[in-house]
């Protein structure tokens, strides 16, 4: 198995994509690169690759239903507009931000409302190219492509996440504590670059979450909200412990 782990930009430069190759109870870094455009991702995606997508596959429903009414002058279809916090919280977070919020403790970047958005409108081209070259793409966790949330991922895995985006020093106590908790994890030559760019560092974190999903250790939307987080996404936040991500 292969495991690619995306975190996605809004441009080119911000962009790192890691590959994992899983085999014999261990996993090998095989690939980390910076600078990565849609191309070199779907490229990426051949074979029996599972891919997972630091970046909102969508938007919430209530807000893609207020941006067209107010569009068009119109009331919106899920209700009057009052402007108030509870209402913008609807507009702002998806189905899925609740369940990440009620599982980590803290809101994800708001796709709606925050710079986050302008990823999330490369990423949904990129869906687009994923389609078109064949790739299965399903929101909600039901294919090979996965919707994924490094520091979400870390923090359940029992990591201290505290500045890792910002501070190098930090990122290489985390990678120290990876290998440590995971010596069957083997990350090659690329430990220098997993420390320096906080971009490469969270495509790996995304490639090891996908591993989780790719082999059904998360928490799946409920009955009730599959057919939201078909549209909006499903962020696949992971169940059991890192140590176990390499067991079949």
């Amino acid at each position: 198995m292969r495991t690619i782990g995306v975190d996605l930009a809004a441009g080119v430069p911000g962009t790192a994509l890691a590959e994992v190759v899983w085999s014999n109870g261990g996993a090998r870094l095989a690939r980390l690169d910076l600078g990565v455009d849609d191309a070199a991702i779907v490229a990426s995606t051949d074979g029996d690759a599972w891919l997972g997508l630091d970046c909102p596959l969508g938007w919430p429903d209530a807000f893609v239903d207020f941006v067209q009414a107010h569009h068009g002058g119109v009331e919106p279809r899920l209700g009057a507009v009052d402007g108030g916090a509870d209402w913008r919280r609807g507009l702002a977070y998806r189905r899925t931000d609740v369940a990440v919020r009620a599982r980590i403790g803290r809101w994800p970047l708001s796709v709606s409302t925050d710079r986050l958005g302008v990823t999330a409108l490369r990423g949904a081209g990129l869906l687009r190219r994923l389609s078109a070259a064949g790739f299965p793409v399903d929101r909600a966790g039901e294919g090979r492509l996965f919707e994924v949330y490094p520091g979400g991922a870390l923090r359940i895995w029992g990591f201290d996440t505290t500045k890792y985006r910002v501070d190098a020093t930090r990122r290489a106590t985390l990678l120290t504590a990876l290998q440590q908790r995971a010596p069957w994890f083997d990350v090659g030559p690329f430990a220098a670059l997993a420390v320096a760019s906080a971009d490469a560092f969270d495509a790996v974190i995304a490639a090891l979450a996908t591993r989780a999903a790719a082999t059904g250790r998360f928490v799946r939307p409920g009955a009730e909200d599959l057919e939201v987080a078909r549209r909006e996404g499903w962020v696949v936040l992971p169940e059991g412990e890192f140590e176990e991500l390499a067991r079949p």
